[in-house]
């Protein structure tokens, strides 16, 4: 194998994730600073985890503790930024993948000005990654959106979000056009579709049941129209800046051979892919469009949304990548969970002990896929396993079998590469411990870095190396040859 001289290692984490401090400094609450752990729901199922309504909102926001919202406190990078990218820098990054918590910025989202405590943290933050040598990719819209856009507007199926979230980028783009070259636009744009609050801020009570999918794609079209927008405000401000989008690649395998198992799958799989579509061609796939005649889906689209999706394409396209499903027309074939998914278990492969299986070819069959689809660069900006970990009496953190599954993981996208894939970098999800994405659990764990906090808050906030992160700054300093 051999990645390219120059390619990017590193990992990702996103703001209300690791932050914290998520009333202070001017900052507004995100719909991320209400969602819940619940220590009683099964962690396998995620529609529970991640449900909503206008009640739930209310009761989070009479109630200023963090004890049941973590996002409220992250893991405290806020306060701890200057030590983890020091951790991060010894491991070897030259790039980090984090995200600008919108109401940082525009605690509501809708103030006249930005908020000047808020634009100066990441100056900071970018200013300290360069002196690590380490490149920022900075995603613009990580399940982040203001609380107060999603109770007035009802999120993103109001269209006066699109000018919103435009000039909280523009800001971006003119305050840190001299510190960021790299850019994302939306987090996993498809996952509205999965978890509509937390992507978009749709609250759930408020659409008929029967409406509820076509609210998510109308939703979704104000999200790629302001993903268009905003790449040619970037481009403008930032003369040779890059603007990537970003997809959950959900690579589903038909779970037989029988014709009708084949043609489930390759509709879903059409449908994971087409949002990235969008992003790359300038233009909705006529086979969606078609899907949303048959369904009798409307998707409210002014006539000049048409030329604003075209002068906005993509730079190149990322993804993340935890695992692969099957599918099948078989009612009674076992579900098992994945990245906030169901699909039909893999007899073939082993499981987290989450559910998400382990399909570390899958990645090189996704990125093989990918760029013979749009013959962009493509970057894997997020990738990894949650698991639970053991701290010895010693203080030592041995995890075997996070480095297997990286090692595994590596090795595909190396041998991707070597098939003719263009790629330009790999940040793992995530380098250090952080709050889970859709459990709000901190015993889910990710990181090469241990961080001393449990579910309920409880702890010291220590960063401790794990034995993976020995390994994955050997990696790093081989460019990728020595896996051992």
């Amino acid at each position: 194998m051999s990645f390219p001289k120059g390619f990017f290692w590193g990992g990702a984490v996103a703001a209300n994730q690791v932050e914290g401090a998520w009333n202070v400094d001017g900052k507004g609450p995100s719909v991320a600073d209400v969602a819940t752990y619940k220590p009683n729901t099964d962690v396998k199922d995620y529609k529970s985890h991640v449900a909503m309504d206008d009640a739930h909102i209310a009761a989070a926001m009479a109630d200023p503790d963090d004890t049941y919202y973590p996002k409220r406190r992250g893991i405290d990078f806020y306060h701890h930024y200057k030590e983890d990218l020091k951790l991060f820098a010894e491991m070897g990054f030259t790039m980090l993948r984090v995200s600008i918590a919108w109401t940082r910025i525009f605690p509501t989202g809708e103030e006249a000005q930005p908020n000047e405590k808020g634009l100066q943290f990441y100056s900071d933050l970018f200013a300290e990654m360069h002196k690590n040598g380490i490149e920022p990719l900075v995603t613009l819209s990580h399940y982040e959106m203001p609380l107060a856009l999603a109770t007035k507007y009802n999120g993103w199926v109001d269209r006066r979000v699109i000018d919103c979230f435009a000039k909280f980028c523009h800001a971006c783009f003119e305050r840190y056009k001299d510190q960021v070259k790299y850019w994302l636009t939306f987090n996993e744009v498809d996952s509205v579709i999965r978890h509509p609050f937390t992507t978009a801020g749709i609250i759930p009570s408020r659409v008929p049941e029967d409406k509820m999918l076509e609210t998510c794609y109308q939703a979704l079209h104000h999200q790629l129209v302001a993903s268009a927008m905003v790449v040619k405000d970037c481009h403008e401000i930032i003369p040779g800046s890059k603007v990537g989008c970003m997809l959950t690649k959900l690579t589903t395998y038909a779970r037989t051979c029988a014709p009708d198992d084949e043609l489930a799958t390759q509709a879903k799989n059409l449908e994971n892919l087409f949002y990235a579509d969008v992003h790359v061609w300038g233009e909705y796939p006529r086979l969606i469009l078609k899907m949303f005649e048959r369904k009798g889906i409307h998707v409210e689209m002014l006539p000049e949304d048409a030329a604003t999706l075209k002068a906005g394409c993509v730079d190149f396209v990322s993804c993340s990548y935890y695992m692969t499903m099957t599918e099948s027309v078989d009612p009674n074939a076992e579900r098992t969970p994945g990245n906030t998914v169901l699909g039909v278990k893999n007899p073939y492969l082993p499981s987290t002990d989450w559910g998400w299986q382990i399909d570390p070819k899958g990645l090189r069959y996704s990125l093989i896929e990918l760029y013979d689809r749009y013959r962009k660069p493509l970057m894997v900006v997020e990738n990894g396993m949650g698991a639970k970990d053991v701290v010895e009496a010693d203080g030592s953190i041995h995890d075997p079998y996070r480095v297997e599954y990286f090692r595994q993981h590596i090795s595909e996208m190396g041998k991707a590469i070597d098939e003719g894939v263009e790629m330009w970098g790999y940040t793992t999800w995530a380098p250090i411990d952080l709050i889970s994405a859709s459990t709000n659990q901190m015993s889910k764990r990710y990181g090469f870095i241990y961080v001393d906090q449990d579910d309920m808050g409880n702890g010291t906030l220590a960063r401790s190396r794990k034995d993976s992160f020995y390994w994955y700054k050997k990696v790093i300093a081989s460019n990728g040859e020595d896996l051992d």
